[in-house]
């Protein structure tokens, strides 16, 4: 029971007392602090939503330096149109030629894919050694400095690289006894090449002004843009080695690997040669632009390798590519056959039998020298004319590519130096002998060069015409020449020749003379 008398305590009987609110409260803070941490975590589920969804486009590299170029485009989406252009074709499966098929097709010659910063534009380099002297290190390698482009053409060797340095090029122009005239002569000539090649990208033939013989014309016109380090990404000239590289490969492929415009031509060997030197050094750009052509490497390596295993019994190449004795070998065929191996060497692939192939090639060279120093058509006896050994540079040349005798080098040149004309409008001008002899002395180096080069350089320069073609040697009379006397009537082949004999200035670094004991070879 309650107990009536019990009296609480006074603080039973008193309200309690009221909750004093703050500023915030009044505004209604707590609820905006709610909101604000709900609203916090619907924006971070989204952040990493979008974080593991969504992908950061991988930065492309861009391989020329900004600002070249005077359009509003840049490099990147200029070399990613070009890609589209030869871009596999969904109707096609190996080549675009008629009565065959295609992976990709030629770009269209009216498409402009605007301006963009030439690759032979690029700056930095060591230089040579002065005139005639030892050349420094290839583009990537000792003499560049702080150069930002200095990697660009890290994989490039080291002889091929440099060319593509503006500054450096002009400079070993200057050094190794060139004009800028020559560097003038050198892009008239190339101007010239692109206003006549063909719809089909070949030069030669159906091209404006050639005569035949389509795949070694296409593949010299590609060596010339490639001594002045001009490739598919070049402002100017782009599209026309583009289109150039591509015709190659068309032919590559509908022959399973062989190259020529006549296959039943016993002379065929040359073209074949030719072109796969051409598409060795195209190849070695290419991939180190990162710029990628269908069937490019595959049609290098069969090419090349076709080369090797047909090599002649006796160390060198015979017409039609007979491999028994029995086949009528030369030192000129020999020449382009070594030429086309050294630029395979430069690609990184990997061709079978490469080492024996060319120590049997330079034991066959070393027995068509003659005890002067000038070396024979098959032998050791001067072939052709009978009065000079026209081939001289061929075997010079050959042996300084690959590093080999620098007796038989050194030989040869006091041989070129005694006996060796060059008189543009007379018989004494064999364009095809002083294409090789100018590269020749040009690796020698020294007073050799310096001689020579006073004999060379002026005959050609002053012997283009005005729209950067080369005249006819001789007034058209029978020259001094050994070989390829039906070539010399095709603009084109001289046109491809001088412009080649311009750029000696600077296409290959000098290796002095061509010792196996100094250097590796060009």
């Amino acid at each position: 029971m309650d107990d009536p008398h019990y009296d609480p305590p006074p603080e039973a009987h008193a309200a309690p007392p009221k909750r004093r609110r703050g500023f915030w409260s009044k505004i209604g803070g707590e609820a905006l602090t709610f909101a604000l941490l709900i609203h916090g975590v619907i924006l971070l589920i989204g952040a990493v939503w979008i974080f593991q969804v969504t992908r950061v486009p991988e930065k492309k590299i861009d391989f020329l330096p900004a600002g070249g170029g005077s359009g509003d485009r840049s490099a990147q989406q200029i070399q990613q149109k070009k890609q589209a252009k030869i871009t596999p074709s969904t109707n096609v499966k190996r080549i675009f030629v008629e009565g065959a098929k295609s992976q990709y097709s030629i770009p269209d010659p009216g498409d402009n894919f605007g301006t963009m910063s030439a690759l032979s534009s690029l700056t930095g380099g060591g230089m040579s050694g002065g005139m005639g002297g030892k050349g420094g290190k290839g583009f990537g390698g000792e003499g560049i400095g702080n150069n930002s482009n200095a990697k660009l053409f890290g994989l490039i060797p080291q002889t091929m690289g440099k060319r593509c340095s503006k500054d450096d090029r002009l400079q070993r122009l200057k050094d190794n006894g060139g004009t800028p005239a020559c560097e003038e002569a050198v892009i008239k000539g190339l101007r010239w090449l692109k206003a006549n090649q063909a719809a089909d990208g070949s030069f030669g033939g159906a091209s404006r002004a050639g005569g035949g013989f389509k795949a070694a014309m296409t593949g010299l016109a590609l060596l010339a843009y490639f001594g002045h380090c001009e490739t598919p990404a070049s402002e100017e000239f782009g599209d026309t080695v583009q289109h150039g590289i591509v015709y190659l490969v068309n032919l590559n492929m509908k022959n399973n690997g062989k190259m020529a415009s006549n296959l039943a031509d016993k002379a065929w060997p040359y073209e074949h040669a030719i072109a796969t030197y051409a598409l060795a050094e195209a190849y070695t750009f290419c991939r180190e632009l990162k710029h990628e052509i269908p069937n490019l490497r595959e049609s290098t390596e069969k090419a090349g390798q076709f080369i090797i295993d047909n090599q002649n019994e006796n160390g060198g190449w015979a017409y039609a590519y007979t491999k028994e004795k029995t086949g009528h070998t030369d030192v000129s065929v020999v020449g382009w056959q070594v030429q086309s191996l050294k630029a395979c060497s430069h690609t990184g692939i990997n061709f079978r039998g490469m080492n024996p192939c060319i120590t049997n090639a330079s034991k066959y060279l070393g027995e068509c020298q003659s005890p002067s120093g000038g070396y024979g058509y098959t032998g050791p006896k001067a072939g052709g004319s009978g009065e000079y050994f026209t081939l001289t540079g061929v075997g010079m040349l050959c042996n300084q590519m690959w590093g080999k005798s620098a007796s038989a080098v050194h030989k040869g040149a006091k041989y070129i130096l005694a006996n060796s004309k060059l008189d543009y409008n007379t018989r004494f001008c064999d364009l095809y002998g002083h294409y090789y002899e100018s590269q020749a002395m040009m690796q020698c180096g020294g007073n050799e060069w310096k001689q020579y080069n006073a004999m060379f350089r002026d005959q050609i320069l002053n012997n283009q015409d005005a729209d950067g073609s080369w005249k006819v040697p001789g007034g058209g009379a029978k020259g001094l020449r050994a070989v390829a006397p039906t070539w010399v009537g095709d603009k084109v082949y001289r046109t491809c020749l001088c412009t080649l004999m311009m750029e000696v200035y600077y296409r290959f670094l000098s290796t002095g003379g061509g010792s196996a004991k100094e250097h590796s070879g060009i």
